[in-house]
């Protein structure tokens, strides 16, 4: 028993602080809704077109401007107060979704008002997910932010476990309006969350001064940091083909296994429950790291890939089932990464690159997918995906090797101690390499 409670407490350490809690909590009521609006998007679109290509082209649109604005975005979050720039942005995220289901249950939606809304959310993404990601740090600090990351990407697939479920029953039953109205009230319960939270308990980053150049020299600094740059350059081809879920699966669920909106919320909803399982072992025992993120990626295209060969309905449950483990194991880890190895000042430039790297890169995958999918079929926008995987940790594997022949050797475990700042024990020197080894960095409870 008593390891039991102690492995429990390890789990979930970071919910042991009040700030993070509230937060978890107003996230676990926005995050179903968000779930719910997804699924229903999807469906809503395929109802106006029938086609793979508008789908893969209305996620284009809402990724867009964070592929062209998303640096600027974290510029701002750099500059500003993080908390109540939520606040703003997640009112506004309701107020469209409030439009948006309004115009859907008065039968008066079309086609372009999918994309226009599309755009404008896409905009609020670009200020808004710099500040969120870098907003954890400040509410539990180094120790537990990989705990928190973790714990943040459970709750998010949780939702997604719940959520399209959910939705799939309401649409068949009332419709994708109703889905986008119940999105909209959700977000009362984010916004509170956020507006109540205790400042004086909160560890914010000194805010960056006004000056001309803070863009480029943020891209200056990835670009001269392995930590950063590898973990970024992996997510961007990743997130560009392997995360169009939202593209494919629609199309896997309609036309590979003669399904309707039940069964992609089924599929989406088995994601969600894998990586709710692989979401509480990266909390627990999980590292974090270059070499850790080649080897999560590697799994991940493996996985996806027999998801593109499930010859049945249930053996593709199974196959998305480990899909969604291994989507929030590789997510995870290259959130902890980037975030324990960025200066403080840094933080929201380099977030709102990893932004970019997985959001901003729909506009060129999701088309890519969709035209994929409706030319041969859902398996092969999975099977696009699992390439890209496989191909993002061989070239991770590849740079790593480059950088420094002793990172072939198991890596040593680097412990961030409660109080370390951020750069604390990030590199380590390798043996007659002349110049430092980037390091797995181990949390205390990691195996």
């Amino acid at each position: 028993m008593t390891s039991v409670a102690g492995a429990s407490r390890q789990t979930f350490a970071s919910l042991a602080n009040p700030n993070f809690r509230r937060y978890f909590a107003g996230q676990a009521v926005s995050l179903v809704g968000t779930w719910m609006q997804t699924v229903a998007q999807s469906w809503l679109v395929l109802q106006l077109t029938g086609s793979g290509t508008a789908l893969g082209l209305v996620v284009a649109l809402q990724t867009l401007p964070v592929l062209l604005l998303g640096p600027y975005g974290g510029v701002v979050a750099d500059r500003v107060d993080k908390r109540r720039l939520m606040i703003a942005l997640q009112a506004m995220m309701g107020l469209l979704a409030l439009v948006l289901g309004l115009l859907t249950v008065s039968g008066l939606v079309r086609l372009w008002q999918v994309y226009l809304l599309a755009v404008l959310l896409g905009l609020n993404n670009c200020f808004e997910n710099p500040a969120r990601q870098a907003f954890v740090l400040e509410m539990v600090g180094p120790a537990h932010l990989r705990n928190a990351v973790s714990l943040n990407s459970v709750l998010v697939n949780a939702a997604r476990a719940v959520g399209p479920a959910v939705a799939g029953l309401i649409i068949a039953t009332g419709g994708t309006g109703v889905c986008f109205l119940i999105n909209a009230a959700s977000f009362v319960a984010v916004v509170f969350s956020l507006a109540t939270l205790d400042t004086a308990a909160l560890q914010p980053a000194p805010p960056a001064s006004r000056a001309r150049g803070q863009l480029r020299e943020g891209l200056s600094y990835v670009r001269r940091t392995p930590e950063l740059a590898v973990p970024l350059a992996m997510m961007g081809l990743i997130g560009c083909l392997a995360y169009e879920f939202s593209v494919t699966l629609p199309i896997v669920a309609k036309e590979t296994f003669g399904g309707g909106a039940q069964v992609y919320g089924f599929m989406t909803a088995a994601m969600g429950l894998g990586a709710v399982v692989g979401g509480l072992w990266v909390a627990a025992r999980g590292q974090v790291g270059i070499r850790a993120l080649v080897r999560s990626a590697a799994v991940f295209g493996a996985v996806i890939a027999a998801a593109a060969l499930a010859p049945t309905l249930p053996l593709e449950l199974l196959a998305l089932t480990l899909v969604g483990a291994a989507s929030v194991g590789f997510l995870a880890k290259g959130n902890s990464s980037l975030q324990l190895a960025s200066s403080p000042g840094m933080r929201g430039r380099v977030m709102a690159l990893w932004a970019v790297a997985f959001l901003g890169s729909t506009p060129i995958g999701g088309p890519i997918a969709g035209a994929v999918s409706e030319q041969f079929g859902g398996r092969a926008g999975l099977a696009l995906g699992a390439a890209a995987c496989l191909l993002a940790a061989a070239l991770g594997a590849l740079v790593l090797r480059r950088l420094d022949p002793a990172l072939a050797a198991p890596a040593r475990s680097v412990a961030v101690r409660q109080g370390d700042p951020p750069e604390h024990s990030r590199r380590l020197p390798a043996g007659g390499a002349g110049r430092p080894a980037t390091e797995e960095i181990q949390q205390p409870g990691a195996a």
